[in-house]
């Protein structure tokens, strides 16, 4: 389909309990679909630390910000998710709990993609250790697809998949500026380029590469560099699948091939009354956008009234 040539806002999102987050640069919005059938829609200000502070705007600073934010703000929203969705009696969780959460779920992926391979290592049948940390960033790919494979094929996360679907789908038809409808919508491709598997497939590639030339010391100041480098290289990650989103280059559409080949784990088709719902998170965070413009508008004197007070 055809694109417009006006400029769209950038609008990313993330799936979660029989709903969809979609996220512009200053608001977010999440749609969920209750037991009863009706969708309810929760919006608000993103806050970005990027607003207070431009330097993180900044490439590769800007690259962790958005992780850790997107981490925060997908922690609320499947919260909401799972309070409107009706899987849990609490209405959300506390920041302690919330807290609790993010830390076991960093240790677990510590110990799943950190820990187990450059432990596991030792056993390859080399010595150099160019060829060892090859190796290790090999097996963490292999855990990595494992891991992905094996979620893909629960069955309460196929529905989660689906409404990953339509969260792509919708992001494409806003883009190509057609009219919101299911029936255009459902035409659009479930893969797109600036995915979040997208993008921790480029995290797994770009750290083979960069933990390469570390050398071999012993097992704690390994895990020790990887995860203090984890940074580094969420911010050389997030600028390729950056520039791969925008860039109409074929050879880099080559490039982010297998990004869009994972997607078809991670994305399910989705059914009509799954789109409905990231429609209604699209038109959350575009109206709330341009409420928040007219009101900085008219907060602003105009040429006459800028006279009168002179």
């Amino acid at each position: 389909m055809k694109e417009k040539s006006c400029t769209k806002m950038n609008i990313g999102g993330q799936a979660v309990i029989e709903g969809v987050m979609m996220r512009g640069a200053e608001y977010v919005a999440t749609a969920v679909r209750e037991p009863s059938g009706e969708i309810c829609v929760k919006k608000g200000p993103v806050n970005s630390l990027g607003s207070k502070y431009p330097i993180l705007k900044k490439p590769f600073l800007r690259g962790v910000l958005s992780l850790g934010e997107s981490l925060m703000i997908g922690m609320r929203s499947l919260s909401y998710s799972a309070k409107m969705a009706g899987e849990e009696e609490d209405d959300k969780l506390s920041d302690k709990d919330m807290a609790i959460t993010i830390f076991v779920s960093i240790a677990a992926a510590i110990l799943l993609f950190v820990v187990i391979p450059t432990a596991a290592a030792k056993y390859f049948p080399t010595d150099d250790p160019f060829y060892m940390n090859l190796g290790e960033g090999v097996l963490r790919l292999a855990i990595f697809l494992i891991y992905i494979y094996g979620i893909s094929r629960v069955k309460d996360i196929y529905r989660v998949f689906q409404y990953h679907g339509a969260e792509h789908k919708t992001i494409f038809a806003y883009e190509a500026g057609v009219p919101l409808t299911p029936e255009n919508i459902k035409k659009f491709s479930r893969f797109h380029p600036r995915c979040g598997t997208s993008f921790l497939l480029i995290v797994m590639l770009v750290s083979i590469v960069t933990f390469a030339f570390l050398g071999w010391p012993d097992l704690l100041y390994r895990i020790l560099s990887r995860v203090i480098l984890l940074p580094v290289v969420a911010g050389i990650s997030y600028e390729i699948i950056r520039f791969s989103g925008r860039s109409n280059n074929p050879l880099v559409h080559i490039a982010v091939l297998p990004g869009l080949w994972l997607q078809r784990l991670t994305t399910k088709e989705p059914d009509e009354s799954m789109i409905e719902v990231a429609v209604k998170a699209v038109e959350a965070v575009i109206v709330q956008t341009q409420e928040n413009t007219i009101k900085e508008y008219d907060a602003k004197p105009s040429f006459a009234q800028a006279l009168d007070n002179n």
